[in-house]
C-alpha cells in the first residue's frame, strides 16, 4: 500500500496526481492477483485512502479499468510503430505482434475483460473516448502492418489486428491459469497441452492470419 504525499487533493497538480495514484494502484495489484480479482476497495487500499475518494475520480472500478485498456491501446500502438519500420515476412511480423503483447500482460488480461464487463461498467460517454482512443492505436498499428507487409489491403490489417487481439486475450488466460487449473494441468497428461507457452502459440496463430490476409484476394 502506498502513502499519499497529502490528505486532501485540493489544487489541481494534486487532484493529477490522485487520479494517477488510482490507476498505478490498480494496475500494480491487476498485474499481481489479474483483473478479475480486483475490487475497488482493493484499489483504494493500495492507493492509500479511502473507496469513497476513489469515487470521486472513477464511476466504477470498470471506469479505472477500461482507462488502462485505452492506455494499454496506445502503449502497445507505439510498441508495434517501433518495431514494424520495413518489409518483413508474415513469421517475422507474427513474432514481433506476439512479442509485443507478450511484453505486456497487463493488456493482454484487460483485453479479456473490456467487451465483457468493463464497457458495460461505465457511462456512454466514457465507452466512447475508449473506442475513439482504441480506434486510433487500430489506425496506428494498421499503418505499421502496411509498411511490414506491403500488399495487405488495410481492411485486412484491421482484420488481423482484431484477430490478433481476440487471441491474444484469450490464450492469456488459457498459458495463465488459476491455481486449480494449474494444478491439474500439471498432473494429467491428457490436459498438460492446454497451458502452452503464450508467446511461441500467440505467434503461430497469428502467423497464420497474417498469410491469409497476404494472399490475392479471389477475382483480382
Amino acid at each position: 500500500m502506498t502513502t499519499p504525499p497529502f490528505q486532501r487533493a485540493r489544487r489541481p497538480e494534486h487532484k493529477e496526481q490522485r487520479r494517477q495514484d488510482i490507476l498505478e494502484a490498480a494496475a500494480t495489484l491487476a498485474r499481481r492477483d489479474g483483473v478479475r480479482a480486483v475490487t475497488l476497495t482493493d484499489i483504494a487500499a493500495e492507493a492509500g485512502i479511502h473507496k469513497s475518494a476513489v469515487l470521486r475520480y472513477f464511476e466504477s472500478r470498470e471506469a479505472v479499468f477500461l482507462l488502462l485498456t485505452a492506455d494499454g491501446w496506445q502503449d502497445w500502438a507505439a510498441a508495434v510503430e517501433g518495431v514494424l519500420r520495413e518489409p518483413m515476412g508474415p513469421r517475422e511480423t507474427a513474432a514481433a505482434l506476439a512479442a509485443t503483447l507478450a511484453e505486456r500482460p497487463l493488456f493482454c488480461d484487460l483485453l479479456a475483460h473490456a467487451p465483457l464487463t468493463l464497457e458495460r461498467g461505465v457511462s456512454r460517454e466514457q465507452v466512447r473516448d475508449f473506442k475513439v482512443t482504441a480506434l486510433g492505436a487500430v489506425d496506428r498499428v494498421a499503418r505499421a502492418l502496411a509498411v511490414a507487409l506491403p500488399s495487405t489491403t488495410r481492411e485486412r490489417a484491421v482484420d488481423v489486428i482484431a484477430g490478433t487481439t481476440a487471441m491474444a486475450a484469450q490464450q492469456w488466460q488459457t498459458a495463465n491459469p488459476p491455481e486449480t487449473l494449474a494444478a491439474l494441468y500439471t498432473e494429467d497428461p491428457l490436459l498438460g497441452h492446454m497451458a502452452a507457452e503464450f508467446t511461441p502459440r500467440l505467434a503461430r496463430l497469428v502467423a497464420m492470419l497474417l498469410a491469409g490476409a497476404a494472399r490475392p484476394e479471389e477475382g483480382a
